[in-house]
């Protein structure tokens, strides 16, 4: 167990290769989580994200209290489409896929 103020926990969002959907979740493991992503899209597709194909990473934030990482990801999750674009442009300005980037 990880001592008292020292969780990590990720807010995401993740798009298929066309970018066409945008998925917002949450996790303590991001590169955990977008392996299960990419599992779920290459096999039986049975989330969200997996029938969309969506595994690709264009935002995350840190967060090290699960309760504001829940409330961010519920807020960015009730967003309209632009102003996750928004988000995305900010962070990520020419929209790269960053799953090899956090492997690093």
């Amino acid at each position: 167990m990880k001592p008292l103020g020292c969780h990590n926990y990720f807010v995401y969002i993740i798009t298929n290769y066309d970018k066409t959907v945008l998925y917002t979740g949450v996790t303590n493991d991001l590169e955990r989580r977008l392996f299960e992503h990419k599992l779920d899209s290459d096999t039986k597709k049975l989330t969200f994200a997996g029938k969309y194909n969506c595994f690709f990473l264009l935002f995350f934030e840190l967060h090290s209290n699960i309760e504001h990482a829940i409330e961010r990801e519920k807020e960015i999750k009730g967003w309209s489409r632009k102003k996750k674009e928004n988000l995305i442009n900010c962070f990520n300005p020419k929209w790269e896929f960053l799953n090899d980037k956090i492997a690093e």
